[in-house]
């Protein structure tokens, strides 16, 4: 069944609504909230209203302590991302994560590497691994992005990609880069193309703006894909989506 799934966006220590593909590390990104809150705030919120499986994403450097903080306040019922690689994922699980989540470090360059995904796999364990596989579209269709979204690799997201890559992993998480943060539609095509194709869970993000865009993600993907809404909560100082309502959403699942 689809569910909404939460998050905890952090970057320089606080929690943040940013605008996908404006992250980089010469540049100020475009951001759409600053919080006043603690990770741990939103965690025990989360918490409090039974909300599983939502991602905590570390944006860059010096956000290990704040990502732990979560991770305490709510253990087991969330995942985290950004930075983790084989060396540092146990810390992360022990810290309190359900699941780790990685993109980058799968990578040389632009190229997919294999031997590091199931060299992870086998560190992790395949049932607490979940893989991002946050992509632009290309002239391919959607390439996977890396590097907070600034480095589009050859890896396309098509249907023997995902097949190869579920035996390795739990779930997937995909954000799509090109609408991420705008709040001005999700893209239905790449909803449609994981429910069809994902042998694994998979949730997307991006774009979404109102409780319309949770409905109907349940919809074009009977259920297959769960969504993650951000910038339009009112938790996150949306005016789009109450998150009362998502919680009420989820309940009736």
């Amino acid at each position: 069944m689809t569910l909404f799934r939460p998050c905890i966006d952090i970057h320089q220590g606080i929690v943040k609504q940013i605008v996908g593909g404006t992250l980089s590390d010469s540049e100020t990104p475009k951001t759409n909230f600053v919080s006043e809150k603690s990770p741990a705030y939103y965690a025990n919120l989360y918490k409090k209203d039974g909300l599983r499986g939502g991602h905590v994403i570390m944006l860059g450097k010096g956000n290990t302590d704040a990502a732990k903080e979560a991770l305490a306040a709510y253990p087991n019922g969330l995942q985290v991302g950004g930075g983790i690689h084989p060396e540092n994922a146990q810390e992360f699980l022990d810290a309190g994560a359900s699941h780790v989540i990685v993109t980058s470090w799968i990578f040389d360059g632009a190229h997919l590497d294999m031997e590091k995904v199931k060299r992870l796999s086998d560190t992790v364990g395949k049932d607490r691994l979940v893989l991002d596989l946050s992509c632009r579209r290309t002239a391919s269709g959607w390439n996977v992005a890396t590097n907070r979204w600034q480095t589009v690799t050859d890896a396309v997201v098509d249907v023997a990609l995902l097949k190869e890559l579920a035996t390795y992993c739990d779930e997937f998480l995909v954000h799509a880069a090109d609408v991420e943060g705008l709040e001005r539609g999700m893209d239905e095509e790449l909803i449609r193309f994981l429910a069809e194709n994902s042998p694994i869970k998979v949730t997307y993000a991006g774009g979404a703006k109102s409780i319309d865009d949770l409905i109907r993600c349940k919809e074009i993907s009977l259920g297959r894909v769960d969504l993650t809404i951000g910038s339009s909560l009112d938790i996150f100082g949306g005016s789009g989506t109450r998150y009362a309502d998502c919680v009420s959403f989820n309940q009736k699942q």
